[in-house]
């Protein structure tokens, strides 16, 4: 197979120069040859070996593909391996795998190019936790048979509720007994225990069974459904329990700390109870959920949508228990104390009791100050079902009755909207006591001696003219009093006698200030400018002396009234336009179609409103937003999701955002409260046995519970899904609409993939497709049939009988009936000899036999469906020969 092609040199090759010679092979079998090649060189002979080798393929394989660790999630997920070709020729490769875990292997067979690799894409499907350890059997040309394993591990994504404190599992909170008005904290772990990140949310089961809000535990059962029967139960229960972090994203395997805040609040009804102990006992549970798994909020959709909605419940329950309490303070004396009458300068003393009739919690108080009135302690701690002494002293500043309202603030521990993990010193309750005290004046003896002349005894200030006791004389007129206490003395009253007035000065204005005798124009005192003073008897105006050194100049007395002035004004407009924004605020509050603006009269209340009192067409315009500090309620979430799917299902939406409210709404980054209000569902569609050849539809429900329009763009290439259509969407907002997910195969088999969609073109989520592709296929009733006589019938009568054609498929089959020939004449025929059967339903198809003297008894047809099965249909004549 080798040949040599040379022309040998007759002459020596010189220097420098260069002889070529070609070996050509041309292999005539299929093996490989060895020759060897003889070169005389003058006196020298080489060898050079001839190696002809036939070309073949060298074709290898990863031994191993391990998908490590994953989380169930209904996705199918893929991993790669390469087939590499190491030799000359092309290499062809089968694979071959008979169970049903792995979703598919593509491709399953092929030819790997010389000097190159082929990559194959290895898909399973985590629908289930499970430990998946298969093996595939790959055939290398060359090389044989080689197994392949495929290794994973399909794990629950797990979320744990573990104590701050001790790190085992928490299935419940108890936060005792706390006074109303007041809050208690406590702290939690969420583990992540899985290989992938966790998005969850917090969710308050308000209506869950076992749960009691503000119902006493320890009384009767009479008095508890009495109770219940005159309270309103429809309460904001996310007041009541706080919980933060209330969102989040737990990393693989990580703690992240939370904290419970309970503050219970007094239940108030239509009725008022009177029994100042009443005790409200709570038992709540919280849900810590995955973000888009809604467990039991999404019952308003039909079976097909709800029969997979519980099949993953990634989530974990928390129960939370702790009792509200009022302040049960008492006073003795009280809650009005008396003091004992006294004088200026004197104090009287109560010793007043605080109990704490509280038998569960201590009590902190705190006593404002009050004018006149002193407490001794002023701050204190009762411990529970104890007491303790406080004296209550009255020490008057000045005379007069004094009525004042004590303040006790009780003080407790409340929260911080800011700041959750630290509590802050409040007065969350007052109590009052009302303090009664008289400060009298001591009585002084006022002795007058006889002055025979007119100056006063005791000199007083200027413009004071009335003598302290001039009440008791009497006989003005004459002059001449008897006093009762002292001695006779000669008074007159100026202001009502003018018996030494002035001619000049008779008729002067009587609103001038009197000046005494004794008083001298001399005297340092402060002077008013606008004031008149005139003598006591003659009435002569005197002089009023002003010190220019201190007194205001007449630009500084204009300036500082128009100071006056101005800010009187700004206070009086300050005032009206108070009482302004006061009117408005009323007017707004009452303002609507039923109150039109009017003020109730005063003790009238209005109805109590439950929200299913309102139409739902107007409910769901008026629903407002979930605040982003609240925490989700379960009630919360199916009101609005009944809201949303009683909506009348929108059957075309723009694909795009189109105005400028749809292009912000869109552009919106949701949080992940928000994005547990969307349903984008279910996460599997299951379209069972379909037919090749065929064309199945199933809904992928999409429902928008929020305020705001979201973008749903859904992402499929998978060749069997094509048809899926639209596959844009805009949601508007409170709104429910559906995707035809549209299903058709010519290949037979299992499928299993799963496609993703977009929310707002940034959060990603997946729906798994199932299906299980087989034939065209008919069933028949009974694969023998017996044909009797009928009874009464002549001879050489066609007997007759009927077999029942059954489609169980989604798919309409055709088919034709064709008898075995045999060397005899047919006797059998069958009616009708072909048609069609639609999807799941029957034809009865008629089966004649027509006697004879030389028809056979026994015959077959075989059921030809057309793409599908074929079926052998037997049948007998029962012929009775009588004698």
């Amino acid at each position: 197979q080798f040949k040599l092609i040379v022309e040998n040199p007759e002459k020596p090759v010189a220097s420098g120069l260069q002889l070529k010679a070609f070996v050509e092979y041309y292999p005539d079998r299929i093996e490989d040859l060895q020759d060897k090649l003889i070169l005389l060189v003058d006196d020298d002979v080489l060898y050079i070996p001839l190696l002809g080798l036939i070309p073949y393929c060298c074709l290898e394989i990863e031994s191993e593909i391990d998908f490590g660790q994953v989380v169930a999630s209904n996705k199918v997920i893929s991993k790669e391996i390469s087939i590499a070709n190491h030799g000359s020729s092309a290499g062809m490769f089968q694979i071959s795998y008979d169970g049903a875990v792995l979703a598919s292997v593509t491709p399953a067979s092929g030819v790997v190019k010389p000097k190159s690799k082929r990559t194959i894409q290895v898909d399973i499907c985590t629908d289930v936790p499970r430990v998946i350890k298969e093996v595939m059997k790959v055939q290398l040309e060359g090389r044989g048979c080689t197994d392949v394993w495929v290794k994973a591990v399909v794990v629950e994504q797990v979320l744990k509720v573990l104590g701050a404190s001790c790190g085992k599992v928490v299935e419940c909170i108890n936060f005792g007994p706390v006074y109303f008005g007041t809050s208690k904290t406590e702290q939690i772990s969420l583990y992540n225990k899985s290989p992938e990140n966790m998005d969850w949310v917090a969710v308050l089961e308000d209506n869950a069974i076992g749960g009691e809000m503000g119902t006493d535990l320890q009384r009767s059962t009479d008095a508890a459904l009495q109770d219940l029967s005159l309270r309103n139960r429809d309460i904001d229960v996310s007041t009541l329990i706080l919980c933060t972090p209330n969102q989040g994203t737990l990393l693989p395997y990580e703690k992240s700390l939370v904290t419970l805040c309970f503050s219970p609040e007094k239940f108030k009804g239509d009725f008022e109870v009177s029994d100042s102990s009443l005790k409200q006992d709570y038992v709540l549970f919280l849900r810590f959920e995955t973000v888009g798994n809604r467990g039991g909020y999404l019952q308003a959709l039909n079976d097909g949508a709800t029969a997979t909605t519980r099949n993953h419940p990634h989530y974990v329950d928390l129960a939370l228990t702790g009792s509200g309490l009022p302040v049960m303070v008492t006073f003795n004396p009280g809650p009005e104390i008396n003091f004992m009458d006294c004088y200026l300068g004197e104090q009287t003393e109560v010793l007043c009791t605080l109990k704490n009739e509280s038998d569960s919690l201590p009590v902190t108080f705190s006593f404002r100050k009050a004018a006149h009135f002193n407490v001794s302690p002023q701050k204190g701690k009762i411990k529970r079902s104890s007491a303790k002494d406080v004296m209550i002293s009255f020490s008057p500043r000045q005379i007069g009755t004094f009525k004042m309202k004590q303040i006790i603030d009780i003080i407790g521990t409340g929260i911080d909207k800011n700041n959750l993990h630290d509590l802050k010193t409040i007065s969350f309750h007052q109590l009052y006591l009302s303090l009664i005290g008289v400060c009298k004046a001591k009585r002084k003896k006022i002795l007058f001696t006889i002055n025979p002349g007119l100056t006063p005894a005791i000199s007083n200030a200027t413009g004071q003219f009335v003598v302290d006791g001039t009440e008791e004389c009497t006989d003005a007129a004459r002059g001449a009093v008897q006093c009762t206490d002292a001695a006779p003395v000669a008074m007159l009253k100026s202001t009502q006698t003018r018996i030494h007035t002035h001619r000049l000065n008779r008729n002067c204005k009587g609103d001038a200030l009197i000046a005494f005798p004794n008083d001298r124009a001399t005297s340092v005192r402060p002077g008013e400018w606008d004031k008149k003073y005139r003598t006591i008897f003659t009435k002569t105006e005197r002089y009023n002396f002003i010190d220019p050194e201190f007194a205001y100049t007449d630009c500084e007395r204009l300036s500082i009234e128009a100071h006056k002035k101005y800010y009187g004004d700004f206070i009086s407009s300050l005032r009206q336009r108070r009482l302004e924004k006061d009117a408005a605020r009323e007017f707004a509050m009452y303002n609507d179609p039923v109150s039109i603006g009017i003020k109730p009269g005063e003790g009238l209340k209005s109805p109590n409103i439950s929200i299913t009192d309102f139409p739902k067409e107007k409910l769901q315009l008026k629903m407002p937003p979930l605040d982003d500090d609240c925490l989700l309620t379960s009630r919360k979430l199916a009101t609005i999701t009944s809201t949303t799917t009683n909506k009348e299902t929108w059957s075309w939406l723009s694909p795009v955002p189109s105005s400028t409210q749809e292009k912000e709404d869109c552009s919106l980054t949701l949080t992940h409260k928000q994005l547990h209000q969307i349903f984008i569902g279910p996460s599997t569609i299951d379209f069972g046995d379909v037919c090749v050849y065929s064309t199945t539809t199933k809904e992928l429900y999409i429902i928008n519970n929020l305020l705001v329009h979201i973008w749903i763009q859904i992402e499929i290439e998978i060749e069997e899904l094509q048809e899926t259509s639209p596959l844009s969407q805009v949601v508007p907002p409170l709104t429910k609409t559906h995707v035809p997910i549209v299903f058709e195969t010519i290949t037979p088999g299992t499928f299993k993939r799963s496609f993703a969609y977009k929310i707002n073109n940034q959060h990603l989520g997946h729906v798994l497709v199932l299906a299980n592709a087989v034939p065209i296929e008919l069933q028949l009733s009974a694969r023998e049939l017996i044909i009797n006589p009928v009874p009464g019938c002549l001879a050489g009568t066609e007997f007759r009988a009927t077999v029942r054609v059954y489609n169980p498929r989604n798919h309409p089959a055709g088919f034709i009936w064709k008898p075995v020939t045999t060397d005899r004449k047919p006797a059998f025929s069958i009616q009708p000899a072909r048609g069609l059967v639609e999807a799941y339903s029957d034809l009865e198809c008629e089966v004649v036999w027509r006697p004879g003297f030389n028809s056979p008894e026994e015959g077959e047809f075989i059921l030809c469906v057309h793409k599908g099965n074929r079926i052998k249909l037997k049948c007998f004549a029962k012929v009775t020969i009588h004698t």
